[in-house]
């Protein structure tokens, strides 16, 4: 069962983001600076046209008029080149803040707990990696340049407006009721409505996701229409949420537009009145005038990162949730007294009240191989994530040297034991880089000799470019066992005392299996390994088989015995020889 990870409430999302932008305060204040003095040249142009108006009004030669509209020439030149330098800054600005952001969501989800990523669903993480950080990508990059250039314009030319004719400018105000009101309802219905957009696509997502990485058994179980039925209810819910939002924005907008071209119909008026009453000249109604046209821009970009803002903010909201993970365990100081490990009564459910294992107990001994058998969801595979610490257990605890698993810093765990399970991944990077993803320090020699372990020496040095062949999603492309080899000669570079293999091997065909583990051998001598195998010769060449039945350990002991007994495992053990 899939829980959603934490989003953040408003004081955490408040706290988060003012710590990130205070980061960069001093780019901020550079920006600030640049895109005022590109608002103030902007301002030049109303103000001279409005003395041109009186001038002419008055009488006046030509001369003067060329020498205005010569500074007006200047002016707008200046902003030019004010505007070029204060759009590199904010642009650099805003990257900057990205890469920052994009660099401690990365470490955040690769520190959360295997136990939570697991638990996760998938669509509510690949949301949140693709959809979510394209959102906030687009607001960071763009919008906070451009609110700051907007906040600043806007700012600059009130005060200009009311330095010109400040009973003229009183008729701006006209429209800041409107314009409020608007926004305030906006606001308090699009966090809601934004949320519900991001949870149906969360929803898709995983859906979508599930069913094209489940698709055989889909099909073997004849489950395409139910998945279909579901993946049209996810559509129809997401139409609905985009609904949503589209409503909020078809009541913003038109009220913006109003609150906009009122004041503009207000100033002529009432400027008008002023002047036939003597109060103000023509020409301090043309430049306030000029400067409520001049508004309507920044205030409508303002206005249009009023919305976007909203979208990211969910989505922000969304990735600084990821910090809220409660860590599912707490290191101490105690070390580990040799690599001897024993489970103790382990119990392990999903979910509360169900549980997976039930009262588990086994002793290893080191350098022991014990091979895990049993039925598809007996709990083979749990129990092995319990040996290696991934899951904290239940109930019961599992101890290696007398120290349980989960007492142990995550770096210090792998490096006594490690899991290795069907499912691996391919980095974009050269094979040298993933492997030593295991062990950073590692040099070709011991790359070769790991790669050499796992029989995958002779396919790696005959890459194009050898060790330094680009692998991965666009580079070249490695067949699923060579994949699966690359995992485990990241294992052999890891070099813990006790390895589980769940499954390690199943993508590679039988004989080249065998002649894998074969190769293994040699070694995994003297460490303790734990094999859960469907393919019984594994158990065959154990020191000890266990089989796991229902979440409980039914059988236990060398293979031959067992065969002797005539109990489940001889029955396993028949049945696969017949196939």
């Amino acid at each position: 069962m899939s829980t959603t990870l934490p989003i953040a409430d408003g004081p955490q999302l408040r706290r988060d983001a003012g710590a990130l932008l205070r980061r960069h305060a001093g780019g901020f204040t550079r920006v600030g600076l640049l895109q005022g003095l590109a608002a103030t040249a902007g301002l030049a142009g109303p103000f001279l046209l409005g003395r041109i108006v009186d001038d002419v009004v008055g009488g006046t030669d030509v001369s003067a008029v060329d020498q205005a509209v010569l500074v007006l020439v200047v002016a707008v030149l200046a902003q030019a080149i004010t505007v070029r330098f204060a759009q590199r800054s904010s642009m650099v600005l805003g990257e900057t803040i990205f890469a920052q952001l994009r660099e401690e969501f990365i470490a955040r989800i690769t520190a959360l707990p295997l136990s939570t990523v697991e638990k996760a669903g998938t669509g509510d993480l690949v949301g949140r990696t693709t959809n979510d950080v394209d959102r906030v990508q687009h607001t960071v990059r763009f919008g906070i340049p451009r609110v700051l250039v907007a906040v600043t314009t806007i700012l600059l030319t009130v005060v200009a407006a009311a330095l010109t004719s400040w009973v003229v400018a009183l008729a701006l105000v006209v429209g800041v009721p409107i314009l409020l009101i608007a926004v305030r309802r906006y606001l308090a219905r699009a966090t809601t409505a934004y949320l519900r957009e991001s949870a149906a696509y969360t929803a898709i997502n995983g859906t979508f996701t599930e069913t094209v990485e489940g698709a055989r058994t889909v099909e073997a179980l004849a489950l395409a229409r139910r998945r279909r039925l579901r993946g049209d209810a996810d559509l129809a819910e997401t139409v609905e949420a985009e609904w949503a939002t589209l409503r909020l924005r078809q009541q913003l907008f038109p009220a913006v537009d109003m609150a906009f071209g009122l004041p503009s119909v207000v100033v002529l008026l009432w400027g008008g009145y002023l002047v036939s009453q003597g109060q103000v000249t023509v020409g301090a109604v043309t430049t306030v005038a000029l400067y409520t046209v001049q508004l309507m821009n920044p205030v409508w970009e303002l206005i249009f990162w009023v919305d976007e803002i909203q979208v990211a903010t969910v989505s922000l909201a969304r990735i600084f949730g990821i910090s809220r993970v409660a860590p599912d365990r707490t290191a101490t100081d105690e070390q580990p007294d040799d690599e001897h490990i024993v489970a103790s009564d382990v119990t392990y459910a999903y979910r509360e009240g169900v549980p997976v294992l039930h009262g588990i107990d086994l002793d290893l001994a080191v350098g022991e191989r014990l091979a895990v058998v049993g039925p598809s969801g007996a709990g083979k595979s749990t129990f092995g994530r319990m040996l290696a610490g991934v899951h904290p257990p239940t109930g019961g605890r599992v101890a290696v040297g007398g120290v349980p698993l989960v007492d142990l810093p995550l770096d210090e765990l792998r490096g006594h034991v490690a899991l290795v399970t069907q499912e691996h991944h391919v980095f974009v990077g050269t094979l040298a880089d993933n492997l030593r993803l295991a062990k950073p320090a590692a040099d070709d020699d011991e790359i070769a000799a790991a790669l050499g372990a796992v029989d995958a020496l002779g396919w790696a040095r005959a890459l194009p470019s050898g060790f330094d062949t680009e692998v991965g999603s666009g580079s070249h492309e490695l067949t699923p066992a060579q994949a699966q080899q690359l995992a485990l000669a990241r294992l052999v570079l890891l070099d813990p005392h006790t390895l589980v293999l769940d499954e390690a091997t199943s993508l590679i065909d039988p004989r080249q299996a065998r002649d894998l583990e074969a190769s293994l051998a040699g070694v995994l001598e003297g460490r303790t390994v734990v094999a859960i195998a469907h393919r019984l010769y594994t158990a065959h060449d154990a020191d000890r088989v266990a089989v796991i039945d229902a979440g409980r350990i039914t059988e236990i002991g060398p293979h031959h015995d067992l065969v002797e007994r005539g109990g489940d495992y001889a029955a396993l053990w028949h049945s696969w020889q017949s196939e």
